[in-house]
């Protein structure tokens, strides 16, 4: 096993709706689908955004676009007019999202690489 960012496996959407920011996570080929599903669970996701989440957080799974949603309540500091945050909407939620570390097989790790993709250094002990 290897371990990419998920930014090598998937794309991700997300936006506001009052305090409540929605993201969704496509994977960018139906074979990373099941990866997703298994890996990037409600509990990791709620580690990965720490204290930016204060409510809890709802996964959707949609199988036939190979996607997985995930509902963020408590996430933006009251909502766009109440928030002091600098993202307010929560746009940049993708972006924080698809930083989440995933266990990758070896076969899929070696096309990624083929591909130009860099996978994370083992960390050193």
């Amino acid at each position: 096993m290897k371990t990419f960012y998920l930014r090598e496996l998937a794309h991700a959407r997300s936006g506001d709706k009052g305090d409540t920011n929605n993201v969704g996570l496509i994977a960018y080929e139906p074979h990373y689908y099941p990866l997703l599903a298994q890996q990037v669970t409600v509990e990791r996701v709620k580690a990965h955004f720490g204290n930016i989440v204060k409510g809890a957080v709802t996964r959707y799974e949609m199988p036939r676009v190979h996607a997985l949603n995930f509902v963020l309540e408590g996430a933006l500091g009251g909502g766009v007019t109440r928030s002091l945050s600098i993202d307010p909407h929560g746009k940049s939620y993708s972006a924080l999202i698809l930083t989440l570390p995933i266990e990758v097989p070896e076969d899929i790790a070696a096309k990624l690489i083929r591909r130009g993709r860099v996978a994370i250094p083992a960390a050193k002990t």
